[in-house]
Formats: C-alpha cells, sequence, structure tokens
C-alpha cells in the first residue's frame, strides 16, 4: 500500500513545533491587569484635582472680592460674596481714581508687550528659522549659547542691564524695559526645534528651483507653517512681559512709565501705610482686570496651540 502524502501534512510533519506553537498562542489567555494600576489611576487623579484646587482657588478669591467694597472685604468671608454686589463701581473708580492713572499704567504695559514681546518674537521667528535651514560654520557654538542663556535666569542679568543702561542714559524711560525684553533665548531655541520639524527642506528646495528668493522662502512658504510656533512663542513672551515686575522696578522711577504690576504694588503700599489711603479693593480689581486680556488671548489662540500639538502626531 502506498500511503499518500500532502503538502499539509508534509508541512505538518516537518515543522510539529510550529503547529504546538500555534495553537498554544491561540489558547493562551490574556494577561490580566495588574491590580496596582487602579490605585495609580486614583493617586493621579487625586494629585491633578489638588493642583487643579491649588490653580483655581486663588482665581475664584480674586473675582469674588472684585465685587466687594472696601468694607466687604473685611467683614465677609473671602470665599464667598457680600450682601453688596459693587463689581461694576469699582472697575469704575479703578479707572478714575488719582486722574485715571491705571488707564496710564495698561496703555504703557500695552506699549512694552507690543513692541518688547512682539519684536522678541520676531527675532526668535528669524533665528530659530536661519539656524534650523542653513548650515554655517559655528552653528553648534551658537547652540550652545543660546542653551547656556536658557538656563540663565533673568534676575541674574537685572543688575548688569542696569548698570549697562545707566551708562547710555537710558533708565526710567520706555527703552529700558522694551529693549531687554526682545531678548528671548527660551523663544529662539523653542523655533529652532519647531522650524527643523515643521518645514521640509524639500519644500524649501523646490521654492528655490522655482526662482523665488530666500526672502520670498521665508514669507510666503515657511512662515504659514510656523504660525503654531508662533503663536506659541509670542504667548510666552506676551505673559512673561506682561507681568514683569523686577526689571522695570529697577529701571523705572517715574510713575507715569510704570507698568502694571509696578503700579498695582504702589497702590497695596499706599494701602498698607499706617493712615494711607483705603485702596485694597482697587488692588483686588486692578488685579483682576489685568489677567482678562492674558485669558482672553489664550482662548482665542487655542486653536493654534492644538494644531501645535498635533504637528507631526500623523504620519501619512
Amino acid at each position: 500500500m502506498i500511503s499518500t502524502v500532502t503538502p499539509a501534512s508534509a508541512g505538518a510533519a516537518a515543522s510539529p513545533s510550529g503547529t504546538s506553537r500555534s495553537v498554544s498562542r491561540l489558547r493562551t489567555p490574556r494577561r490580566a491587569p495588574r491590580p496596582g494600576r487602579p490605585r495609580r489611576s486614583v493617586l493621579l487623579t487625586v494629585l491633578t484635582g489638588l493642583v487643579l484646587l491649588y490653580s483655581l482657588v486663588p482665581l475664584v478669591w480674586l473675582l469674588i472680592s472684585a465685587t466687594k467694597t472696601q468694607q466687604g472685604l473685611s467683614r465677609s468671608f473671602g470665599l464667598w460674596f457680600d450682601g453688596e454686589f459693587a463689581l461694576w463701581d469699582n472697575i469704575a473708580e479703578t479707572f478714575t481714581y488719582n486722574d485715571g492713572v491705571f488707564t496710564r499704567w495698561l496703555l504703557n504695559t500695552v506699549l512694552y508687550v507690543v513692541a518688547g514681546a512682539g519684536g522678541a518674537t520676531f527675532l526668535a521667528v528669524l533665528g530659530g528659522y536661519a539656524l534650523a535651514k542653513f548650515d554655517f560654520p559655528g552653528r553648534r557654538a551658537v547652540f550652545a549659547v543660546v542653551i547656556g542663556a536658557v538656563a540663565v535666569p533673568g534676575t541674574a542679568l537685572a543688575v548688569p542691564t542696569f548698570l549697562m543702561f545707566s551708562n547710555m542714559g537710558l533708565t526710567n524711560t520706555p527703552w529700558a524695559v522694551i529693549i531687554p525684553s526682545l531678548i528671548s533665548p527660551f523663544g529662539l531655541y523653542l523655533m529652532w526645534v519647531f522650524a527643523s520639524e515643521a518645514i521640509p527642506a524639500e519644500l524649501l528646495e523646490a521654492a528655490r528651483i522655482d526662482g523665488a528668493g530666500e526672502v520670498r522662502t521665508f514669507f510666503q512658504v515657511a512662515l504659514p507653517l510656523l504660525a503654531p510656533g508662533i503663536v506659541t512663542v509670542s504667548l510666552f513672551t506676551m505673559v512673561a512681559t506682561w507681568n514683569n515686575y523686577f526689571l522695570p522696578l529697577i529701571m523705572i522711577k517715574d510713575p507715569d512709565w510704570y507698568p502694571l504690576t509696578l503700579g498695582l504694588n504702589s497702590w497695596n503700599a499706599q494701602a498698607a501705610t499706617a493712615g494711607g489711603q483705603p485702596v485694597f479693593h482697587l488692588v483686588v480689581t486692578g488685579s483682576l482686570i489685568t489677567i482678562v486680556p492674558l485669558v482672553a488671548a489664550f482662548l482665542l489662540l487655542q486653536k493654534y496651540w492644538q494644531s501645535g500639538l498635533a504637528a507631526g502626531s500623523v504620519k501619512e
């Protein structure tokens, strides 16, 4: 009798271990989830909730306290409303107190942000694009300098900056705040990293082959691709300039050139002195008005943040 051997049976006979492994794979049950994972999830949720509570409680206190009068701040609980709602009266008094000096401080802050933060963003975009897409001698040295500048705190440079501007006669002028704000090592580094990933080298080569110059290539090809990074850097520099306190403190002595940070601090010092004017409710209301533009900027530019975070996450 001649036995017939089929290819399937031959393959099974030749590799019995492969068949057993495949069967064992099918029959192997899935591993049960580790018992430590739910505890980690609960712990992470609790920690996140504590951080959120720590961040929101001061804002809630500020919002509630801005609705109270000077007397209501001292006779009521901090995290609850007083019987008299005085938010609109406080806002009107804030802008009219002391001949409307708060409006002057607000305009000064806007000037410092537009000139300082806007200029810092523009320089960071130019420098980041050049460092990311052009190869030149000393590029590694520039990278080391930028990283080192990011690590140096701004307060360490405040006194040397003051001495330099004092020798040039620029102290007590807006230039003493605007010019140092133009330098943003972190913004330059961020744009360098973003431009390296967001702009394909092939796209730039295609634009140059088509006859576009470097300036046209940058403004018409590269700049639209850098929009999420530009928004990110502009928000960082805007917040840093808007909340800047130490640099104007040592540079500016004239109250007419105070930003909001110094102006509100002077009101707070005035309210804290014995026999001073009762203006603490104006300090609270002015602080609330100060954070409104920052919150509005973050909310309006949220879509650019989301597109920037999603850039490069999907590969075709």
